[in-house]
């Protein structure tokens, strides 16, 4: 692997990146846990888990096209299942229902990540996201021991989220609003104090992660670009992506200062088809990374 993306001062580049894993159809919810890269591949309808060889290792089959990944502190995975709205466990092989989010979620849930109490904070499109349908503001669910609250309301497709190292904000990729948004996180895991992080104005944010300097890498999906945006909205680096549909990104690696990529071969009209082809791929950034994921 040559190359390091420097963080200070804006940078664009194209090259170089390293190709980890291909092999996927649609992946999403990537995430570095015990020493290897998990990630769902939502149209394959698995998780897969991908070591140090790159070998692509199926954990879990999820029929519900599986998308938002995390672990609770007893070690079971969580997933989500999109097309039944559940969170299913995952332990041992096995795969139990953990909690169902039909009646409290107003549109396919899709990403989520998980604080160190365990506790899932779960996003959905507002809209059933494999038809088509122009999303509606919709709301945040937090699932705690298997029971669902809302927590936020008002966001416009609240994607990826990520929570700092000190475990007290939540920043939250809203898609169609083209921003990130933050949320301060109480100690009984309502949120509050809702603020504008950075505006993201033509970029569709997905999937994103934190750094130590605060910064929060972005894959924006429908302007196939990885960013590094800081608060206030200055983009310190931009990763061109050959116009792929960048779907999420996070950092991993023994020092976390390896980024991985997760680009599809698709477009909208593919996407609803269920049409795609993933691949993972790797820069090596100068700032590691922190917190959740």
């Amino acid at each position: 692997m040559s190359g390091r993306v420097e963080a200070e001062g804006p940078t664009r580049i194209a090259q170089p990146r390293h190709v980890y894993a291909t092999g996927l159809q649609f992946g999403e919810g990537p995430r570095w846990h015990d020493d290897a890269l998990f990630v769902s591949d939502m149209f394959g309808k698995r998780v897969v888990r991908i070591g140090a060889d790159a070998t692509v290792e199926t954990i879990i089959e999820v029929p519900g096209a599986p998308s938002g990944l995390g672990w609770l502190p007893d070690g079971r995975m969580i997933v989500v299942s999109m097309t039944d709205s559940m969170l299913l466990s995952v332990a041992g092989g096995k795969m139990d229902a953990y909690a169902d989010l039909s009646s409290i979620c107003r549109g396919t849930p899709n990403d989520m990540v998980i604080d160190r109490h365990g506790r899932a904070y779960v996003g959905n499109a507002g809209c059933n996201l494999f038809k088509g349908v122009d999303p509606k503001p919709t709301n945040l669910v937090l699932v705690e021991d298997g029971k669902a609250s809302e927590v936020a309301d008002g966001l416009i497709f609240p994607n990826g989220m990520a929570i700092n190292e000190n475990g007290d904000t939540l920043i939250v990729a809203e898609t169609f609003a083209h921003r990130l948004t933050a949320f301060s996180i109480r100690p009984d895991g309502s949120l509050g104090d809702r603020r504008e992080f950075a505006r993201l104005d033509g970029r569709t944010p997905d999937g994103i992660c934190l750094d130590r300097e605060g910064a929060v890498w972005v894959a924006s999906a429908e302007t196939g670009e990885v960013l590094r945006a800081r608060e206030g909205g200055e983009i310190a680096v931009v990763v061109d992506v050959d116009g792929r549909f960048a779907a999420a990104c996070v950092t991993g690696g023994a020092d976390r200062r390896t980024l991985f990529l997760v680009l599809s071969e698709t477009t909208p009209e593919r996407f609803m088809r269920g049409e795609s082809s993933c691949s993972i791929e790797t820069i090596e950034i100068s700032v590691a990374g922190a917190g959740i994921p």
